[in-house]
């Protein structure tokens, strides 16, 4: 028995091990073959571009939004803009009217079906040879476009995301786990574009290849992780753009953030087992290899770490060892739930201490409530937003990882 136990416990040390650290340490080697791009500095003509933006119930926001990105570095003759509101119902579409003498256009969608289904009622409307995908809550600088846009004069890239930076508001330190996890992500696509290309880009700001854009992809799915999936379909790269930078507003909650997590974590499972034929290595090779080690193992690791407790608890009746590790594990649990149920709305914040053992721990336990969802075929279709602070002046920028 102990010796089962000791294999469960070793194999499911090693699976997480890689997971979060074997993973990007032979991306990195991988990636000391020099960066795979043949993308020149300038784009000679500028292509057209439609810059959509899904919305439901965004009237808080949406003014301060269409402002910025009417102020993008890009030709204005060269853009179409389209709000695409999701039979929003909180006077969103006519705050959005307001802006159709300065190119604005707005679809409304008369039932509400979801951000993908949003997306793909807009399809035929749209013009551009580059379609710029993003949220309603997210600060894009004047030149992100232009710096995402100059990316596809590589002719092998067919889909290319920003790089997200997690901020707030100076002074507000709620949610800081997501800061730390964000910057660790993007260190990850970082290598991959270096290797071969991401899995997966950044729903809030990415950009794709409009006739790659108009690939079928259910309602029920996640038409960002799919764009990287479709791309590699037709031979294309995803890539992410480090300098294209879209500010992204923490989530008010860490209880927000799980919500969040849990609903996108099962419309990328539904997404990954809709294209699962892209992890055929001998088809798609080191992308295959690529998707599986970011994807698969990353929502497997939480169901490793309950193995590992179980063999530890097997191994503790006879082993010191086991009940020290044990006792550990009990304590990061206890930090993670006093973070979790630390007051909110009080004007006391999760102390640091708190606040990443806490990030950690509820997203992992929402890969697994999401892994049960996505396998009894709950479907996440009708979208609830992520409410963010998008007004946040000055933001201040959570701290970047490297690898």
């Amino acid at each position: 028995m102990s010796s089962l136990a000791l294999a469960i416990l070793a194999g499911a040390i090693g699976f997480a091990a890689y997971a979060y650290i074997g993973y990007p340490l032979l991306l990195k080697v991988l990636a000391l073959r020099g960066p795979r791009t043949r993308r020149t500095p300038t784009v000679p003509e500028w292509p057209g571009v439609s810059i959509t933006i899904p919305v439901y119930n965004e009237a808080a926001t949406i003014g301060q939004t269409l402002e910025r990105i009417l102020a993008i570095d890009y030709p204005a003759d060269r853009r179409q803009i389209v709000v695409v509101s999701d039979a929003s119902s909180d006077g969103t579409d006519d705050i959005v009217r307001g802006f159709a003498e300065r190119g604005v256009e707005l679809l409304r969608v008369p039932e509400r079906g979801g951000k993908s289904a949003a997306e793909n009622a807009a399809l035929p409307f749209l013009r551009g040879g580059i379609v710029v995908n993003t949220d309603a809550s997210i600060h894009i600088p004047p030149e992100a476009v232009r710096r995402l846009v100059a990316a596809f004069a590589d002719p092998s890239v067919g889909v290319a995301s920003g790089r997200d930076v997690s901020v707030t508001r100076i002074g507000d330190v709620s949610n800081q786990g997501e800061s730390g996890y964000v910057g660790y992500e993007m260190a990850i696509r970082d290598l991959e574009t270096r290797v071969d290309g991401i899995v997966g880009a950044s729903g809030c700001f990415y950009a794709i290849r409009a006739e790659l854009h108009q690939a079928y992809v259910p309602a029920g799915l996640s038409r960002d992780f799919a764009a990287a999936l479709v791309a590699r379909e037709h031979g294309y790269r995803a890539v992410s753009v480090p300098d294209a930078i879209c500010f992204v507003p923490r989530t008010a909650s860490l209880r927000s953030e799980y919500r969040r997590k849990v609903r996108t974590m099962t419309r990328g499972m539904q997404t990954l087992a809709y294209k699962g034929r892209l992890l055929n290595p001998l088809r798609y090779g080191l992308f295959a290899w690529m998707l599986f080690s970011h994807k698969v193992c990353r929502w497997l690791t939480p169901w490793a770490g309950a193995a590992a407790l179980v063999a530890l608890a097997m191994l503790a009746p006879g082993a010191s060892w086991a009940r020290v590790l044990l006792a550990v594990a009990g304590l990061g649990g206890a930090t993670a739930l006093a973070g979790w149920v630390w007051p909110g709305g009080t004007g006391r914040a999760v102390p640091k201490l708190l606040a990443l053992p806490a990030y950690v721990v509820s997203g992992n336990v929402a890969a697994m409530e999401a892994l049960l969802a996505a396998l009894a075929g709950r479907r996440h279709a009708t979208w609830e937003p992520t409410r963010r602070d998008a007004s946040s002046p000055r933001p201040q920028v959570g701290s970047p990882l490297s690898l």
